[in-house]
Formats: C-alpha cells, structure tokens, sequence
C-alpha cells in the first residue's frame, strides 16, 4: 500500500463512522472536503464539489437493487471503501460505500475542484484548463488515477482518504442525478451552489434545482 506523503492529512481523515450513516447524509456532508490519492505517480486530490447518492434495493437506480454481483459486491460489505466500476467499457466511476452492510449504498462522487497534483492531473486527461480535469464522474477518475484496482480499497488508511475538514461554502444544491432513467426523478444528486467546477449534463450544468440550505 502507497504511503501518503505528509502525516497531518492521514491524522485528519474522516472516521469509520462518518461513513456508517444513511448514503443522503453521507452524500451531502461529503461536499466541500478534500479527497486524497497517493498513487506511484504522485498524491492528487480535490475538493468534492457534487455528489449522487445510490440508495439501497428500492432504488430503481442503484447497482444494489437486483442483488449481489461480482461487479457491485463491495456495495454488500462494510461502509468506507471504495466502489469503482466501469462504465461504456471506457470510462471508471468512484463510489465511496455507506451505511450498514444490511444497505448497500454508496455515494457516487460526480466532480472535484483539483487542488494537488495539477501538472499530473493534466498529464492523465491530456488537458490544460483546470475545469476540464474533474468535472464529471468519469473525467475525476482519470485525473486521480482510479481504476478497478481500487475496488474494495479502505477509505480508511493514508493512500486514499477524504479529510475532515470542510472549507468551501455549505450552501448545498438538490437536484435529480445524472444519465439515469429509472427513478431519475428523486432529488439525490447535490452540488456546492455557484461552483464552476462541477458537473454537466447536454450542456446544463445547473437546472432546475432545490436549495437545502
């Protein structure tokens, strides 16, 4: 396992129980903290900026609602690790898990405003402007450096962490997630209100939304 450079940001990770709480909660107070990975390449990390939460097996949408698979089985086990899939066959997607392992969740982390490791965030994505690095599920992946490889992987050691702090505006966004058709009216996806780095969509980046705070 990669050692993270710098003891402070590991001694400042988000807890075991921070994770171990209804995927809504977990998915909103994610926003505004620093999401770390240290790989061979060098340590990059990013503010999370929006997020979608996946619901248990009453969720139409969620990869849990027919049951255990090879592909979702870490939704199955304990809250605070990490679920990387592939989507298309090209592009990964970072999930971090939540709850109980009776509710297999998790919160899918759709954009990040990039904070360490710019120059190898631009070297991956073979771009140069900063909202072009992590603005989307599979964009954020490939600047971080995520693959299968971390499917499973603790979000409780120094290689990859979110931290407890929390220094961008609280003022949260609701709106309906992202590219689904099954149960793509709940208001589940959320975003720090007026960030220019998250997300779009068919080239909205807002929409209709419901400000919860």
């Amino acid at each position: 396992m990669w050692e993270l450079r710098g003891g402070d940001l590991a001694a400042n990770k988000l807890s075991g129980d921070f994770y171990e709480r209804p995927v809504v909660v977990v998915a909103k107070e994610l926003l505004g903290r620093e999401l770390i990975f240290n790989s061979p390449q060098g340590t990059t990390s990013g503010i999370i900026v929006e997020t979608e939460a996946y619901l248990g097996p009453g969720d139409a949408a969620s990869h849990s609602t027919r049951g255990k698979t090879k592909r979702n089985a870490t939704m199955f086990g304990s809250a605070g690790r990490a679920y990387v899939y592939l989507i298309y066959g090209v592009h990964y997607c970072f999930n971090i898990t939540t709850d109980k392992k009776t509710v297999p969740s998790a919160v899918l982390i759709r954009a990040l405003e990039p904070r360490q490791g710019i120059q190898i965030m631009k070297q991956r994505r073979h771009k140069e402007k900063l909202v072009e690095l992590c603005s989307g599920p599979g964009k954020l992946a490939q600047a971080m450096g995520f693959d299968l490889s971390l499917d499973g992987a603790s979000m409780l050691g120094t290689s990859l962490l979110v931290t407890e702090d929390n220094g961008l505006s609280s003022e949260i966004v609701a709106t309906t997630r992202i590219g689904i058709t099954r149960d793509a009216d709940l208001p589940l996806r959320f975003y720090i209100a007026n960030n220019r780095y998250i997300s779009t969509y068919k080239g909205i980046r807002h929409g209709n939304y419901i400000n919860i705070h």
